[in-house]
């Protein structure tokens, strides 16, 4: 690897990309900026080129494209733009990449992912869903290519830490042995303390007003079902080759603790932090070292006390949907993922209740069958086919 770090940025305009932008321009002498990807928000993407000047910039599709071209253009920026899945994936295997930010929310983020693990890289994994829809032939690109895969969700890179591995481990999986349990902390969301009149009423700028964390929509409502703590469930059982009893959820309303780990001598181990997502970045980027990463130290005076609660089944059923799908592994994980995309961008559109959110994805770990997942082209296959479902079930409740 160079002295100085090639990076591709999957997601530049999200929060996770502008957080690791920021922690970049800190350490300019150790990062450069290789390639960048954005979704729609071709401002943005345009000001990210002007500041970092990476040989490449790729947008979702040709009309968006075109509109950063021309802002390019003027402000003389000379950065070649791509569009395109294939031209996401290009960049993320490319051979001048050391690392990869794998940031993309959602299903979208599976196959560039996939591809920077199968080109052997570095991949700093943001992205829930490479290891939900298809964990098993992710874990075995990485294993035959070399890649390395370092977690950046704030609670996995927090296991992470209290799980001490070789610097030349590929996977965090291979870790030290003597660990008993992970503790998994969550927020609560926005609605810990909601009623029940509050959920059923509740609107997508209540779900997404998080009370800890500055996220992007789609995550915010996430968090607020707890669905993301059932995605990060199944995320752990891949990474560190956990079962599904082996990781216990715990209420952390001051997100302070990012999560613990229980070994069998009775210790337990937590990482802190104030709730800032450049902490994991930086640590991703720098890992085995450390680097500044631009958070304010944590001041426990001032903080004076740290929750722990029970979380509640009947308030947060997609916890218990989540356990389903871990449970059951195959083409489950990859069902409620893609069910829940679906509900949750119904309800951001005024489409469907915020409780109908657990419903659409209940109805359609029941309705599809569990299969194992041997390729990608069933992966891709299975999807399709849970999201067409649950567009169904979402057309009969209108």
């Amino acid at each position: 690897m160079s002295a100085i770090q090639n990076v591709c940025v999957l997601g530049s305009t999200g929060s996770i990309g502008v957080n690791t932008l920021d922690v970049i321009s800190q350490h300019k002498d150790r990062y450069r900026v290789f390639a960048l990807s954005a979704h729609s928000n071709d401002e943005l993407l345009s000001q990210q080129c002007l500041e970092f000047n990476p040989a490449y910039a790729v947008m979702s599709d040709e009309y968006g494209a075109s509109r950063l071209r021309d802002r390019l253009q003027n402000i003389g920026c000379d950065t070649e733009v791509l569009s395109g899945q294939k031209a996401q994936e290009q960049i993320a295997s490319a051979n001048e990449v050391d690392s990869v930010m794998a940031a993309i929310v959602g299903g979208a983020g599976l196959l560039p992912t996939l591809a920077a693990a199968k080109a052997g890289k570095k991949i700093l994994l943001a992205n829930k869903e490479a290891l939900v829809m298809a964990g098993s032939l992710f874990t075995e690109a990485v294993r035959e290519s070399g890649a390395q895969v370092l977690p950046i969700d704030s609670e996995h890179n927090a296991i992470f830490q209290c799980l001490p591995v070789s610097e030349k481990a590929q996977f965090v999986q291979e870790r030290e042995q003597g660990f008993e349990k992970i503790l998994l902390t969550a927020s609560g969301g926005p609605f810990l303390n909601a009623s029940a009149e509050m959920l059923k009423n509740a609107t997508p700028d209540q779900a997404c007003a998080h009370p800890n964390w500055d996220m992007g929509r789609k995550i915010s409502v996430d968090s607020a079902t707890l669905l993301n703590k059932s995605l990060e469930l199944i995320e752990a059982c891949y990474l560190f080759q956990v079962e599904e009893s082996q990781v216990e959820i715990v209420i952390h309303p001051q997100s302070i603790i990012h999560s613990l780990v229980r070994y069998i001598d009775g210790s337990v181990l937590a990482q802190l932090g104030n709730p800032d997502m450049r902490t994991p970045i930086a640590y991703g980027l720098a890992w085995p070292e450390r680097i500044a990463s631009g958070v304010a130290p944590l001041d426990l005076i001032q903080i004076a006390k740290l929750d722990f609660l029970e979380p509640d089944l009947s308030k947060f059923p997609c916890l218990s949907l989540g356990r389903q799908a871990a449970q059951a592994l195959g083409s489950a994980p990859l069902i409620l993922n893609a069910a829940n995309e679906i509900a949750v961008k119904a309800f951001l559109a005024g489409q469907v209740g915020f409780q109908q959110i657990p419903a659409i994805i209940s109805a359609a770990l029941d309705a599809l069958t569990v299969v194992k997942v041997t390729d990608l082209d069933s992966v891709l296959e299975l999807d399709a086919r849970a999201r067409t479902f649950s567009e169904l079930q979402i057309s009969k409740m209108l």
